[in-house]
């Protein structure tokens, strides 16, 4: 039974033959070898099937493992926590029975155990409970989880460390202030150093669910070190990890002018740059969106990031074939953040002859809803302050109305100032 549940295609047929109620007395049998091969297939199931899940809840299987947990051996240990995280990771409710039934307490002794996979699965539960709701990851938190699961991602196993460090992902999530409390952003920093893409994707990931949070978490961060790895890594070989670190660096600039300082004096702008040239891999967005926070913040900022080629590559994007919306969107707010503070950096999105390319997006019938918000909203914020006539008089005679009266003003200015 365990075997044949381990392809998803078998869960309805093993279902409707009965398999549950023939497990149910299989989870107490006197073999231990039985016992165990019990709990891992109506673990698979549970994994496979939310009914199924919902079953093992209702039924009492789920409450009779719990209670044998610390009574058979290691290996009924680590199939009990499985069939726990199988059942939590499905939504909030399921998670939260599981909590009812008073399993945090076992799944937390069992990170205090001598062997390395019931750790693993007892953190990957933790993970799969706190990661649905403020609620539940408060209750993770509230059980003494994150000293334990900060000690594991410190242990030299590295698929204990993987794990540890997606249950941090997961709680930092909802509760990134705890995170920092028990101390883990040195111990993150320090993982970097490891050369496994997967770990180094987590971690990346564990610290921008901090600084994303708010202003003093990501001083926090950055007060850690995570800044030259961060930068370091958007040069990675792995595209994740890229993209991690391109995530990481926008969930610190967005928050205020002195945080993006730090980061362009640093160096990011960059390899923000280099990121936005990638097809694939998913960095293209964050760093792109990272670029706009900056330019964001202040008319000097927004100088810099002009000064590194960021408004040429952004109306790059806008001209791709294959560009997704999301795409879109980032490139067209990002060119709305940097023309916003003047006229001199109005110009160098106007003479990268971004506007047509705009007005283009806004007025095709196969751009979406929001491309056409995006791009209308770029397009009004670069035209407020452009005095370039050789690039509003174009849009004189192609812009519709709510964008001509933009045109308009500012050609009435550019009129103003040879005539005064």
């Amino acid at each position: 039974m365990a075997e044949l549940a381990t392809r998803s295609t078998n869960v309805k047929c093993l279902e409707s033959a009965g398999v549950l109620e023939l497990l149910r007395p299989l989870l107490s049998d006197a073999c231990s070898t039985v016992r165990q091969c019990a709990v891992v297939a109506a673990a698979r199931l549970a994994e496979h099937d939310e009914a199924v899940a919902r079953q093992l809840l209702s039924g009492g299987m789920v409450t009779s493992t719990l209670e044998n947990l610390n009574k058979y051996n290691v290996y009924y240990k680590r199939s009990a926590l499985y069939l726990l995280r199988a059942v939590a990771k499905h939504n909030e409710e399921l998670a939260s029975a599981i909590v009812r039934l008073g399993a945090l307490e076992h799944i937390v002794s069992c990170l205090e155990d001598f062997d390395t996979q019931v750790k693993e699965n007892a953190a990957w539960a933790l993970g799969y409970i706190g990661k649905h709701s403020e609620h539940l990851a408060g209750l993770v938190v509230d059980a003494g989880t994150l000293p334990l699961l900060v000690l594991a991602f410190q242990e030299p196993e590295m698929s204990l460390k993987q794990i540890a460090a997606g249950a941090l992902v997961d709680l930092a999530q909802h509760k990134p202030e705890a995170v920092v409390d028990a101390g883990a952003i040195p111990h993150l920093v320090r993982g970097l150093e490891n050369q496994d893409p997967k770990l180094k994707r987590s971690t990346l990931c564990a610290l921008g669910a901090v600084a994303s949070a708010r202003a003093e978490l990501a001083e926090a961060t950055v007060a850690g070190g995570a800044l030259p790895p961060a930068l370091l890594h958007t040069g990675h070989d792995s595209a994740p990890v890229r993209r991690a670190a391109a995530c990481l660096l926008r969930d610190i600039v967005k928050h205020s002018v002195d945080l993006a300082q730090l980061v362009v004096n640093t160096g990011g702008c960059g390899p923000l740059v280099e990121l936005m040239f990638e097809n694939t891999g998913g960095a293209r967005i964050p760093a792109c969106m990272a670029l706009g926070y900056i330019a964001g913040q202040s008319d000097q900022l927004a100088m810099a990031v002009i000064e590194s080629k960021a408004v040429v590559v952004s109306v790059e994007i806008l001209q791709k074939s294959d560009a997704d919306d999301a795409e879109l969107c980032a490139a067209a707010w990002t060119l709305g953040h940097i023309s916003k503070h003047s006229p001199k950096h109005s110009l160098a999105v106007a003479v990268a002859n971004a506007f047509p390319i705009l007005l283009q997006l806004y007025t095709s019938p196969k751009s979406s809803a929001e491309v056409k918000a995006r791009a209308s909203c770029a397009l009004k914020q670069a035209l407020q302050c452009c005095l370039h006539r050789p690039a509003l008089e174009p849009l004189l005679h192609s812009a519709p109305a709510c964008i001509l009266k933009y045109v308009l003003a500012q050609y009435a200015k550019v009129r103003t100032l040879d005539f005064p």
